[in-house]
C-alpha cells in the first residue's frame, strides 16, 4: 500500500443531505491528481454522524470512482464494541478493498482485549483489516510490542498509525519490519514516517493538495531526499492550518472555496470554522507552487 490515500470528507447539500455529486467530484480530483487510494467513512468523513442509508450512498459513490480509476477503496468501520464492529464491518465489506477498523475507544480494554477484538472482526469478513491506532482520540495507547502483535495477525494487512509524534513505540513498530503496511495518519508526520520505513499515508490534507502529497511520497520512495524534504516543509503550514480547528471544518471550508465541493457544512456537534482559520489555510494552500 504505497503512496497517499486521501481521507475524504462527506459533503452535504444546503438542505443537509449527502451531496453525492460533490463527493464524486472530490474523489475524482484526488485520484486524478496523484492519490493512490481513497478512504471513505473515516473520522474526516464524519462517519459517526451519518445514517446507515447515508453511509451506503457514500460507499456506492466512492466504490464507483475507485473502480473507474483502478484504485483501492479503504472503508472505515468500527465502534467501541466488538459485536457492533462486526455488524458494521459486514455491512461495509462488500464495497471495500480493506476495512479501516479503529482500536476500541473509551472503554480502554486491555492489550489482549484489543488483539482479540481485531481477530474476531477479521474472522467475520473476507477483506483485510487496517488497524486504526489513534490514542489521542480513543484513549487507548498501544505499546510497541502490542503494535507488532497486532500486525502479526493474519487478518490485519496494515495499520493507520496516528501517534501524534514519532515516539519510541512507533520506532519499535517500524524496526520490527513485519512486512505489513504502516500508513501514517498524521498529515504533518508523513514524510518522517516514510523515511523511517512507513509504506504510505492516509491524509485529509490530500483532499486539497493531492499532487503535492503524492510527489512527496514518490520522492521518499525513490530516494530523492532533497525533493521530499522541500515538499514536507512546504506542506507543514497547510497541515497545521487545516487542523487548527476540529477536523474537517476548515478543510471543508477550503474545499468549498475552491469549488471542489458545493457547501462547507459540517454536522453537529462540529461547528463552522472561524474565518481567520480558513483564510490561513487558503493562504498556505495557495503558496504551494505545485498545488
Amino acid at each position: 500500500m504505497h503512496g497517499i490515500n486521501a481521507a475524504l470528507v462527506t459533503p452535504f447539500t444546503r438542505s443537509g443531505e449527502v451531496d453525492a455529486k460533490s463527493l464524486e467530484r472530490l474523489a475524482v480530483h484526488c485520484l486524478g491528481d496523484g492519490a493512490t487510494g481513497l478512504v471513505a467513512l473515516g473520522t474526516t468523513g464524519e462517519a459517526a454522524l451519518l445514517t446507515a442509508e447515508e453511509r451506503r450512498t457514500v460507499l456506492e459513490v466512492c466504490r464507483a470512482v475507485s473502480i473507474e480509476h483502478g484504485a483501492r477503496l479503504i472503508v472505515g468501520a468500527g465502534t467501541m464494541g466488538t459485536a457492533d464492529t462486526i455488524r458494521e464491518a459486514r455491512e461495509h465489506a462488500p464495497l471495500a478493498d480493506a476495512l479501516l477498523v479503529v482500536v476500541p475507544y473509551y472503554l480502554r480494554p486491555s492489550d489482549d482485549g484489543v488483539i482479540d477484538h481485531f481477530a474476531a472482526v477479521g474472522a467475520a469478513v473476507d477483506v483485510p483489516l487496517i488497524a486504526y491506532n489513534v490514542p489521542y482520540r480513543t484513549g487507548k495507547p498501544l505499546s510497541g510490542e502490542t503494535l507488532v502483535r497486532l500486525l502479526g495477525l493474519g487478518c490485519v494487512a496494515g495499520i493507520k498509525h496516528c501517534a501524534g509524534a514519532v515516539d519510541q513505540d512507533t520506532l519499535e513498530m517500524l524496526a520490527a519490519d513485519t512486512g505489513k503496511a504502516v500508513l501514517c495518519g498524521d498529515d504533518a508526520y508523513i514524510y518522517p514516517m516514510l523515511q523511517l520505513g512507513a509504506s504510505g499515508g492516509v491524509a485529509a490534507s490530500a483532499c486539497l493538495a493531492p499532487r503535492a502529497y503524492a510527489d512527496m511520497a514518490d520522492a521518499a520512495r525513490h530516494g530523492n531526499a532533497a525533493r521530499g524534504l522541500a515538499l514536507h516543509n512546504a506542506l507543514l503550514p497547510l497541515a497545521r492550518a487545516l487542523f487548527a480547528e476540529p477536523s474537517p471544518s476548515v478543510l471543508k471550508a477550503c474545499l468549498a472555496e475552491i469549488g471542489l465541493i458545493d457547501d462547507p457544512a459540517v454536522r453537529a456537534p462540529l461547528h463552522a470554522p472561524h474565518a481567520d482559520s480558513v483564510a490561513e489555510a487558503l493562504h498556505a494552500f495557495r503558496r504551494l507552487s505545485f498545488a
